[in-house]
């Protein structure tokens, strides 16, 4: 296996677990009458590429794992719900299998195994949202999701008082989504971020991701917002200090001027993703934003996305192995 150009153990406990499950619903086929799968006998080679840092924060292991997951089904014709399969390599790539907008229900089973998938709407349903990623660090971070998670539930108080509000939240969420009602989903997601992280200081020893940088960025999305009168910008992070940027297509240009103001960065690839029309006239009134400094090169780089769809199969040309299984 390879990642990033670099060879990697096969012996990784998830892969393997990944690999050997969708394995026996292979031979299960079999067992139900289908023909035998002469594949199932062949070795795997695996070439895996990130567009965006690994292990920093950003769902990497979720795509990873959703992708691979994905392709093994097609190429040993496993069909029906895979999403419970891509989450025991990692939770989150799960919901990573369906496109669009996704809920990961809990499930009842106390192991945990009718814990799955559903989309809820696809990305087509809200066209105009847009996400901005900025990359704070692309370096690995200090304590692992799975680690900090174990330690939390150990440890941490709130993170059961947390557990108490999810299933409001998640209606509240579903309701805004659907609506399309932005402001609404703005607080709820901004809320939720932060009670993430106050989970994780609230843990013992206490893990702390987000970085004085991380802070930055909320305090100026609090300023565009109170600005704006309503929730133009909504952030969100996960378990590191890079933060995903959500707001309408149509405020891209205006939040963009505002980032390039306080965060100034001569890179040309500085922006990345989905193109943005280098020239805007967004007409910012910056004395609205005072108690905030401007921090040169405090992000590395910015990629501009959308929700999608779902994983899909390329064409042959396009795939990172030659014909002999080796990297290109």
């Amino acid at each position: 296996m390879w990642l990033n150009g670099r060879e990697q153990s096969m012996k990784n406990a998830r892969l393997q677990s990944v690999i050997s499950q969708i394995k026996r619903l292979c031979r299960k086929r079999k067992i139900d009458g289908d023909q035998p799968n002469e594949k199932l006998q062949w070795k795997l080679h695996i070439c895996s590429e990130n567009n965006f840092p690994t292990a920093a924060g950003l769902a990497s292991s979720a795509a990873g794992y959703a992708c691979l997951v994905y392709a093994l089904s097609k190429l040993y014709g496993v069909e029906g719900d895979i999403s419970k399969i891509a989450r025991l390599g990692s939770g989150s790539a799960c919901r990573s299998i369906h496109g669009g907008f996704v809920i990961w229900n809990k499930g009842d089973a106390e192991d945990g195994e009718d814990s799955s998938t559903e989309q809820i709407a696809p990305e087509t349903h809200w066209p105009e949202l847009r996400v901005l990623i900025l990359v704070v660090s692309d370096q690995t971070k200090h304590t692992a999701s799975t680690v900090g998670m174990q330690t939390s539930v150990e440890t941490s108080d709130l993170l059961h008082q947390r557990l108490q509000g999810v299933p409001k939240r998640i209606e509240r969420i579903k309701k805004a989504i659907l609506r399309k009602d932005f402001h609404s989903f703005a607080e709820i997601t901004m809320k939720d971020s932060n009670q993430l992280h106050a989970v994780c200081l609230d843990t013992y020893p206490p893990i702390s991701y987000l970085t004085d940088t991380s802070h930055h960025i909320m305090q100026l999305v609090h300023a565009i917002n109170q600005d704006n009168s309503s929730n133009m910008v909504a952030y969100s992070f996960d378990a590191g200090p890079n933060a995903f940027l959500f707001m309408q297509e149509k405020d891209v240009p205006t939040v963009l001027d505002i980032l390039h103001y306080f965060y100034p960065n001569s890179d040309p690839h500085f922006i990345r993703g989905i193109h943005v029309p280098g020239k805007h006239d967004t007409h910012v009134d910056y004395t609205a934003f005072s108690d905030i400094k401007v921090i040169p090169r405090a992000l590395k780089f910015i990629i501009h996305t959308k929700p999608g769809p779902g994983p899909s199969v390329q064409e042959s040309d396009n795939g990172l192995l030659t014909k002999d299984g080796l990297p290109k």
